[in-house]
């Protein structure tokens, strides 16, 4: 075992997927001689040369275009978004060519794209660059959308995705990158399509992704000091949703509560609340609670930030209030 950082541990699926597979390569703005915006590409460029880890203009419609159409030819590239907010420039390319074209060849084609890079709310990075892509492209058909949290899911999933036959939008948190883990020294690879039970528990199911899986376990020491029996899952998957995990969690303890760092209105947990209605209703002991970020474009100032996403303590109330007296 060794202690890695995410961002090395991020660094170390490309660089083992482009040494086992010379089809795999990287491009993106400043991934070359400078190593990425957060040095997930560091020293690769060295390595395998500038065919194979490309820098790219500021152009992200052209640059994915190009990347969706050397998949088509059997090429397996990895997009870096700089910021994944930047990557709404490419929004046609992503929804319009990577999702729809394995579908409208008829199978004839196949798409293995995995674009991934930072997003969410970080330390007053101001609003642009504070963005929650998942739910503007949760509606797009053809699409794989995984969230990682930690240095070892990182890792896993990252080598997974690359090697998966479809286009995989990788979700990375800009305040997780420096996050330490043991991870094994042998190979691995974990599922993209599967969430992870993080706590078991009897009281309440909750829902939750990315870096607000930290912000559930500081509210989880909490709890259990108070009594609480809370289950804990990390979707990871965020399309498509993991339902078999869901659902063995929810007919277990009948509540749900979805923390999440998206905003409230179409957000991922407004189509997880959606689909557990429509499956699992008869469960339920009480509606299903959702903490999400502000409608709002994330505020510049520290203070305003912290106020737009869910806080721990909030975590804390909302447990105490749907569980109540009954642990």
């Amino acid at each position: 075992m060794a202690q890695t950082l995410l961002f090395n541990a991020l660094r170390a699926a490309i660089d083992e997927e482009m040494a086992r597979d010379q089809t795999v390569y990287v491009l993106g703005e400043d991934v070359g001689q400078y190593g990425g915006s957060y040095k997930v590409t560091k020293d690769l460029y060295a390595k395998y040369g500038e065919l194979r880890v490309l820098d790219t203009p500021i152009a992200e419609n052209s640059f994915t275009g190009m990347a969706i159409g050397s998949a088509l030819t059997g090429l397996r590239p990895i997009i870096e978004g700089m910021n994944m907010g930047f990557l709404l420039l490419a929004f046609n390319q992503i929804s319009n060519n990577a999702g729809m074209l394995r579908y409208t060849s008829g199978g004839n084609f196949k798409i293995p794209l995995v674009i991934r890079g930072p997003g969410g709310v970080g330390r007053q990075l101001g609003a642009e660059h504070s963005q929650r892509l998942e739910a503007y492209f949760q509606a797009v058909p053809g699409l794989k959308i995984v969230a990682c949290s930690t240095p070892y899911n990182a890792k896993g999933l990252l080598k997974a995705a690359i090697r998966d036959d479809n286009p995989v939008l990788f979700f990375e948190h800009v305040l997780l990158y420096n996050l330490k883990e043991d991870l094994p020294e042998e190979e691995y690879l974990l599922p993209i399509d599967k969430a992870e039970v993080v706590r078991t528990g009897k009281d309440v199911t909750i829902l939750t992704y990315s870096r607000m899986r930290h912000h559930v376990t500081q509210a989880v020491k909490s709890l259990e000091k108070q009594g609480y029996d809370p289950e804990v899952i990390d979707l990871i998957s965020l399309k498509p949703l993991d339902f078999e995990t869901i659902g063995v969690s929810i007919r277990k303890t009948h509540r749900v509560i979805i923390v999440e760092e998206c905003m409230k209105t179409g957000g991922i947990g407004a189509e997880l609340i959606a689909s557990i209605n429509e499956r699992l209703f008869d469960e339920l002991d009480a509606p299903v609670l959702r903490l999400s970020s502000q409608d709002i474009p994330t505020p510049y100032n520290g203070t305003l930030e912290r106020l737009t996403i869910v806080q721990p303590e909030q975590i804390v109330e909302a447990v105490q209030k749907m569980v109540g007296m009954q642990v």
